[in-house]
């Protein structure tokens, strides 16, 4: 659970911080436009439009280096957390038959997915879905099976659900999993 955490919240972090980048880059090229007093000189009565032209490029150039830098070390971030979990992906894809069939009994043949109002969703099951996406490291074992119908199965996607989603659907798995069954769900493979 502190690794699903860590991972969540560091992902949902890059991404914050790469939206305040851009919110500020765009912010300092629209403010880079306006006009700078401080270099008005007496007696000058015009210039020539390539120097007006230089020193708004200039201006620009200087506005944007540094939300510049903190996006481009944010992007060099990410794809070093995309290769690590390249490197992490479990070489087995598909669930094995007898997961399945393990899998499908545990749920009872209907969907573990949330559905409106925190409540488990009430269509069959029709697809073994990794809860933690495989494209981004997740086993391909029982405790990472989850059963889903088509719609939830679409909706979840690849992406990393939530430590809170994580929690709600081991507490609904205790209301039908027996107490010798295993209610934690999400598995992560390590870095080889």
């Amino acid at each position: 659970m502190l690794e699903l955490k860590r991972i969540y919240w560091t992902r949902v972090a890059l991404r914050m911080a790469y939206l305040a980048a851009i919110v500020w880059l765009i912010a300092a090229v629209i403010l880079s436009f306006q006009p700078n007093t401080t270099h008005v000189t007496l007696g000058k009565t015009g210039s020539s439009v390539a120097s007006i032209m230089r020193e708004m490029f200039d201006g620009v150039l200087a506005a944007i280096t540094a939300p510049g830098l903190v996006i481009v070390a944010l992007i060099i971030t990410v794809l070093i957390i995309r290769s690590r979990d390249v490197r992490r992906r479990d070489p087995v894809r598909r669930f094995t038959r007898q997961q399945r069939r393990e899998g499908m009994a545990r749920a009872g043949g209907q969907c573990e997915m949330e559905a409106g109002f925190r409540r488990r969703c009430s269509r069959p099951a029709e697809h073994g879905d990794h809860f933690y996406p495989w494209s981004k490291g997740g086993s391909t074992s029982l405790q990472n099976f989850v059963a889903a119908c088509s719609r939830c199965n679409r909706a979840k996607g690849a992406q990393i659900p939530s430590p809170a989603q994580q929690e709600r659907l081991e507490g609904r798995r205790r209301s039908y999993v027996t107490l010798d069954g295993a209610v934690a769900v999400g598995e992560r493979q390590p870095l080889p």
